[in-house]
Formats: structure tokens, C-alpha cells, sequence
């Protein structure tokens, strides 16, 4: 499973400040008024115990802004808080009034990408098997892709194992489940294809209490950064009879219900979805609007067909 699911924060320009050398990707496409504010504003540590004026906020931005385009360009490892600030025109004693070290300077940048990532996965539509359904998808899709892109330099840094911590990498993983387990509600709310037994996980019919992480660890939760075996996953292992997903015992002698497979399938795609906007974020030329349209109807497609 890539980490690269998980993409970084983007801070935009401050205003009277001076320009980054190479403009980061989210300044180019998450400008607007209107926007929630970056939880990043704060700065790390050191600032979390006062409130920031707006000088100090307007400090902030640009230090994370610098360090979101030497990131971009360099990678993380190559990167010392020289660079940083150096290219926001500040000093290292302001640097340090607003953040420990550098990992502390990511630690904020992740948590806007992790802000903005949230609203879309609460915002996952019912979608039903008509063209109204699709259309609603297919702005989810659009949505999705323009906040990855937004927060694409990070995500480089987010792949690199050797780079970021379990803590990190464990409040990235969360909430790639917590999408996971929207999608699977939101593709299956309105389907009989994938509807459970009556008296199911929470008692109505197509409703699973199980997430993507218990389905990929045969029922159990599993802790930041552990992978599940591939036989529970597949519903092979201890977890239940071969071809049995977890948690799904057969009715009445019955075959399981493909809710069951559920999980798995919203895993399938959001993984899916991962990698094609890796690729549009490094450059690789794709129609993005007709990858758009791909993406939804094979997401559609694979909860929705005959």
C-alpha cells in the first residue's frame, strides 16, 4: 500500500511578501478566498502555547511556502532549514520562534493536507446507479484529484520510507481508511448488489461497521504502519473459510454476500486513484478532464455493473 496516498499541506503566498523562485504547485491551484484556515498558520511547536498575530501568521506562510518549493524541487533529505529560510528572506532565529527543526516544519505541512483530505472524505456522495450518480461521482472525482494536486510535493516526501516516522505515517493511515470506508458506504448505500443480510453489523441491510483496515486484518484493527496478511485480506486466513471474506458468516448455508468484498473494492480504487494523480503530479502528460471521466467510470463501473 504507497504512501503516497497521502499528500502534504500547500500554504499560499503571503501577501506583500516577497515570491517564491518557482511558484509550489498549491499556490497555482488552491488560491481563493473563502478557504478554511490552514491549520499550518499556527507553526509548529513552539508557537502552539500563543496566538499568532497576523505579522507572525504572514511569517509563517512565507517560511512554509519557501520550504514547500525547496521540497518540491530538491526532495526532503536535500533540504536544511538553511535553504528554507534563505529563500523566505528571513533568519534562522525566526525559523525557530515558529518551529523546532525540520521535521516539525513538515509535521504542519501534512496537517493541512490531512485538513483538506478530511472535508472531501466527508463529503463522498450517495451514489446511485443512475446518470445522476454518476455525475455526483464524478465531481467527487474531480475534487479529489485537485486537492492531490494541491498537496502533491508532499506526497514525493510521504513515499519515502526511510524519511517519516510512524507517528507520521499513522495519522496517514487513518485517514486512508477513514476514505476507504466512505467510499464503500457511498457506492453501496444504494445498491442490492452489496447489501449484507438483514440483522448485518449495525442491523440494516448493506450497512457494514467494519472498515477497510478491519477487512484487511481479518476482522482486527490494525496499529499505524502494520500490514495486514494477504490471506485475511483475501479472506483466506484465520478469519474465515476460503473465499469467505471477515466478518461475514454465510445465512443459512448460503454463500456470503458480496458486501463483503466491499472494503476491498473501495481499496482497489482509491489506490487506483492515488496513482494516476501521482503521475499527473510529476509532469507525466495525461488529459487530466479525460482521466477524470476514466477514473469515474471505472469506479462506477466496479460498484455499479450488472
Amino acid at each position: 500500500m504507497s504512501r503516497e496516498a497521502f499528500p502534504g499541506a500547500a500554504p499560499g503566498e503571503a501577501e506583500g511578501q516577497p515570491a517564491a523562485k518557482k511558484a509550489a504547485p498549491a499556490a497555482r491551484g488552491r488560491a481563493g478566498a473563502g478557504r478554511p484556515k490552514r491549520p499550518s498558520l499556527g507553526g509548529g511547536r513552539p508557537a502552539q502555547d500563543r496566538e499568532l498575530r497576523a505579522q507572525g501568521r504572514q511569517t509563517v506562510r512565507r517560511l512554509l511556502e519557501a520550504g514547500l518549493a525547496e521540497f518540491d524541487e530538491r526532495g526532503f533529505q536535500a533540504v536544511r532549514v538553511d535553504d528554507i529560510v534563505r529563500r523566505a528572506r528571513t533568519s534562522h532565529g525566526t525559523f525557530y520562534l515558529y518551529f523546532s527543526n525540520k521535521d516539525d516544519f513538515f509535521k504542519a505541512l501534512l496537517q493541512d493536507a490531512l485538513h483538506d483530505m478530511g472535508l472531501i472524505t466527508d463529503a463522498f456522495p450517495v451514489v446511485t446507479r443512475n446518470d445522476a450518480g454518476r455525475a455526483a461521482l464524478r465531481q467527487w472525482v474531480h475534487t479529489f484529484c485537485e486537492t492531490y494536486t494541491a498537496h502533491a510535493a508532499v506526497i514525493r516526501i510521504l513515499s519515502q520510507a526511510d524519511v517519516v516516522g510512524e507517528e507520521v505515517w499513522g495519522d496517514g493511515l487513518q485517514l486512508l481508511f477513514r476514505l476507504a470506508e466512505a467510499i464503500t458506504q457511498g457506492m453501496t448505500a444504494a445498491s442490492p448488489k452489496w447489501q449484507a443480510p438483514a440483522g448485518g453489523a449495525d442491523g440494516r441491510p448493506g450497512a457494514r461497521r467494519a472498515t477497510a483496515e478491519q477487512a484487511a486484518d481479518g476482522g482486527q484493527p490494525a496499529s499505524a504502519g502494520q500490514p495486514a496478511s494477504t490471506g485475511q485480506a483475501a479472506g483466506t486466513g484465520p478469519a474465515g473459510a476460503a473465499g469467505q471474506p471477515p466478518g461475514d458468516a454465510p445465512d443459512d448455508g448460503q454463500a456470503a454476500a458480496p458486501a463483503g468484498h466491499a472494503e476491498l473494492t473501495a481499496v482497489a480504487c482509491l489506490m487506483m486513484l492515488e496513482r494516476v494523480n501521482y503521475l499527473l503530479s510529476v509532469e507525466v502528460r495525461l488529459p487530466r478532464e479525460e482521466m477524470v471521466d476514466r477514473l469515474t467510470a471505472i469506479i462506477f463501473a466496479a460498484f455499479h455493473s450488472p
